[in-house]
């Protein structure tokens, strides 16, 4: 834009200038070709001051530049002509008759007429051809020259204009992508403050904002990774009412979800402690995830009557995600199957490249667009855990769909923007064969 306004200003300068300096170097070109024309005829008006003798003005014309080329001719009151004429006769008695200067216009030039007195009542006319190539000499060069210069001139301002400008139109898409990326969750984008000294100005304040985005970042995490090494309290109690059980089926399973808890807890404090930086830098296998949560909640299935499916899932599925986000979210899924329909109701895990869908065959959702909105629930609980799953798709790239699905129940389509593949999924496909069931 500053490139283009640059090139309207100079060019219009450059037009306000250019066309005056042209019509005066036309007019110089005329006039020094005039001004020679009066010169030639002056040394003949000298030699008629002398004599009017034929013989003696030819060899006054023979002597000048023009004479030779026949470009001059003398006119005698007594109608006598010499040289070569190009004039009208209108025009030579005009100018004998008026006693002073004039040019006319013939073909291919003009002639320039200067009357020499002879005596007191008579005039003899000098005339001077002067072609039309001595009236524009060195004017078409003189355009051009000036012409170039105008247009490196411009050129120039434009290229002065264009540089001055990507200063500030680079320093402030900078600015735009680093605020972009800091909108999309990446918190660690800096940008290098460059250009006006405002420009500098906001890049460092954009700086400063970033890192203390980050530090309250952190800070929040490290209070959740408090508020989650606090549990540690009563599930220690837990564990020791659990060892207390007498030995049997139901005992074990107690066992099993205290250590799983556990589990849960120290990966809840582990992820709670990673910087923004490195959950930026985290990349998740769903179909590894999918297949550690479907292991866990594979166990309370079986309880409650659950019959449960694994669908697709053959490949890994990279998401730009940390692993305890993906996590949080299957559970998420999963653990309302478990908390909003009946026992003996099944589900079914769908796992693609670009998808993950959840469905069961409950009741169903209601209000799919209310469910979708943080805190809001039809089933009396917290609300957060389909925003959860939203937050993990924005992450992704996606987005959540919530309608009736192929069971007669709730069906979650979370669409993703997987990553490229990077490691077989051989493990994770065991793992579902172990615990699928129908």
């Amino acid at each position: 834009m500053l490139a283009r306004g640059a090139l309207a200003v100079t060019s219009m300068v450059a037009l306000a200038f250019l066309v005056p300096l042209a019509l005066v170097t036309k007019q110089i070109a005329e006039d020094r070709a005039l001004l020679d024309a009066r010169q030639q005829a002056a040394a003949v008006v000298t030699a008629l001051a002398v004599s009017t003798d034929p013989a003696v003005l030819s060899r006054a014309m023979a002597a000048t530049a023009d004479g030779p080329r026949q470009r001059l001719a003398v006119h005698l009151p007594t109608g006598v002509s010499l040289g070569a004429s190009r004039a009208e006769t209108a025009d030579i008695k005009l100018a004998a008759d008026r006693g002073g200067s004039l040019t006319a216009p013939v073909e291919d030039g003009l002639v320039y007429l200067q009357p020499a007195a002879l005596d007191g009542t008579r005039n003899a006319v000098v005339e001077v051809f002067v072609p039309e190539a001595d009236l524009s000499r060195g004017v078409a060069t003189a355009w051009w020259s000036m012409g170039a210069l105008a247009a490196l001139l411009v050129a120039v301002s434009v290229a002065l204009a264009d540089r001055l400008g990507w200063r500030v139109v680079g320093a402030t898409r900078q600015l735009a992508r680093a605020s972009r990326a800091v909108g999309s969750g990446d918190l660690t984008v800096r940008v290098e403050p460059a250009g006006p000294p405002d420009l500098v100005e906001v890049g460092e304040a954009f700086n400063a904002m970033a890192d203390r985005l980050n530090a309250v970042i952190d800070a929040e995490r490290e209070r959740a990774a408090d508020l989650s090494h606090r549990l540690r309290t009563p599930l220690t109690a837990l564990r020791l009412d659990t060892d207390a059980l007498p030995p049997g089926p139901e005992s074990d399973r107690m066992r099993q979800a205290v250590e799983a808890l556990d589990a849960e807890i120290d990966a809840i404090i582990a992820g709670a402690r990673r910087t923004a930086a490195e959950r930026a830098a985290e990349e998740t296998d769903l179909v590894d995830v999918v297949a550690d949560r479907l292991a866990f909640w594979a166990v309370l299935a079986e309880d409650h009557g659950r019959p449960w499916q694994v669908v697709g899932a053959d490949e890994p599925v990279w998401l730009p995600v940390p692993r305890s986000d993906a996590i949080g979210a299957v559970d998420a899924l999963i653990g309302n199957i478990f908390r909003h329909t009946p026992h003996g109701t099944g589900f079914r895990v769908t796992v693609t490249p670009d998808a993950l869908v959840v469905e069961d065959g409950g009741p169903g959702i209601a209000d799919a667009d209310a469910a979708l909105q943080r805190g809001v629930s039809g089933g009396g609980s917290t609300g957060l855990g389909l925003d959860i799953v939203c937050q993990l798709a924005r992450q992704a790239g996606g987005s959540v769909a919530v309608d009736h699905g192929d069971l007669g129940g709730a069906r979650v389509t979370i669409t993703l923007t997987p990553l490229a593949p990077a490691a077989p999924a051989h493990a994770a496909a065991v793992r579902f064969r172990r615990g699928q069931q129908a």
